[in-house]
């Protein structure tokens, strides 16, 4: 908000409420909660909006000597209850009257990385939105995974936990945490304290969906829309981790890493790639990103030239690039002009990695040196060079569709590539969905 208010200013006091008749919850009668925070306007206009910025919209106004309840701070803004919505005004503009401070609704990381991809849901299949930059300050709002939820000009984004620092020592709030009710009935609120209207209740054993918590009041998805409840009657609850794909295979052998690329049936080009790994006897997953097959999807019957993916699980083989290692643990060879694949079923040297010129050892080899090997690794199929049965099946960098590889964007390539642990004895398996419990 463009300061054109000269000489505003706000005057506040800290409210409390005290509950006589808390809902239907026995025992517990007259017990004192904090409240909101209630302020005074001095101003003689001050512009409430949709959000926390002045790029938000205005949903209206407040006047001089004008109450408000304000529930949260976030950066410069106040998040207020207006006229039963939520609604932010500048805190340029207000101050409280004594020492209390209402809670961060964000807290404030820095960025690490030189440049961080911002992407629109928690997870690198969604697109990039934007990207911050290192020493960049971002306003964490919750934790999803592995994700931190930030506000990105005037928007929702997500940034991978990886590459951001707290500059204290506060997490997050989870995104979304399952609890149980303990009380018999417990009213639910429109805002964080009891000085809000009750809309619904919920009852003794119900589970619900906290978003975050604000100060003894938990954030909550109620029949589709926000509530708040009392922190001193939920309790969380002890839930069993969803069983993974990988927790059904019986065929994966001392394997502790696995790549699954999956598509909807043979036909399909697009497919999407998970990657899982073995940690105190559990699977557990550690990225989702969406890939490209062959033109043709999936082969019944993999033959060289068709333009489809092979089926299968296979053991990974060199990792190669045209540039330096980029921290991978597998055996790595940089590429060079002269490095080419074998494909010519009638030579001896069918399905290997050689170097030109061919003098008369192939008739045909697929050049090394092109953008799409910028970064990969080798798919072991075809280990025993059968003419004919297909060659050169990597999984490398591409967006579009391969000639019968498996690719996706550079940045997973190689974010698997650094992944990946000879030593855990990786394998890739690439199926239909339809086919998984062959594995």
């Amino acid at each position: 908000m463009k300061k054109l208010m000269v000489g505003m200013a706000l005057t506040a006091t800290l409210a409390t409420a005290v509950t006589p008749g808390f809902g239907s919850i026995g025992g517990n009668q007259g017990k004192a909660y904090a409240a909101t925070v209630t302020y005074k306007v001095t101003a003689s206009k001050l512009n409430v909006r949709s959000g926390a910025g002045t790029n938000y919209g205005i949903i209206g106004s407040v006047v001089k000597d004008q109450m408000l309840s304000v529930v949260s701070k976030s950066g410069s803004w106040y998040k207020i209850n207006y006229n039963g919505r939520t609604g932010y005004v500048s805190s340029d503009y207000v101050q409280a009257s004594g020492t209390t401070t209402p809670p961060a609704e964000s807290t404030t990381y820095t960025v690490t990385a030189s440049t961080l991809n911002v992407r629109s849901g928690a997870g690198t299949s969604y697109a990039s939105i934007g990207s911050v930059t290192k020493g960049q300050k971002l306003s964490v709002v919750s934790k999803s995974g592995s994700w931190y939820k930030i506000n990105y000009n005037g928007r929702t984004g997500y940034v991978s936990s990886d590459y951001v620092q707290a500059s204290g020592t506060t997490t997050p709030p989870a995104e979304s945490t399952t609890y149980t009710v303990t009380a018999s009935t417990l009213n639910v609120r429109s805002g964080a304290g009891t000085s809000y209207a009750s809309i619904g209740s919920v009852t003794k054993g119900q589970k619900l969906s906290v978003v975050s918590k604000s100060g003894s009041w938990y954030k909550i998805n109620y029949n589709g829309r926000t509530g708040y409840v009392s922190s001193d009657y939920v309790q969380a609850s002890a839930t069993a981790s969803p069983k993974l794909v990988v927790d059904s295979f019986k065929t994966l052998g001392n394997a502790q890493q696995v790549i699954l690329v999956t598509a909807d049936n043979y036909d399909t080009k697009s497919a999407k790639i998970q990657t899982f790994e073995k940690v105190d006897g559990k699977w557990k997953q550690v990225l989702t990103a969406n890939g490209v097959l062959g033109q043709k999807g999936f082969a019944l019957s993999k033959k060289e030239g068709d333009m489809e993916s092979p089926t299968g699980k296979y053991t990974i083989g060199t990792a190669f690039g045209r540039y330096e290692n980029p921290g991978t643990k597998l055996p790595y060879q940089k590429i060079t002009a002269n490095d080419v694949w074998v494909d010519d079923s009638k030579s001896s040297l069918y399905n290997t990695w050689q170097q030109k010129p061919a003098n008369g050892r192939w008739t045909s080899a697929e050049n090394m040196d092109i953008p799409a090997y910028d970064y990969g690794f080798v798919i072991n199929y075809n280990e025993s060079r059968t003419p004919g049965n297909g060659s050169a099946i990597f999984f490398h960098v591409g967006t579009n569709y391969t000639a019968g590889c498996t690719a996706t964007s550079k940045e997973q390539v190689v974010s698997i590539l650094k992944w990946l642990n000879p030593e855990k004895n990786p394998v890739i398996i690439q199926s239909p969905v339809s086919e998984l419990d062959k594995y």
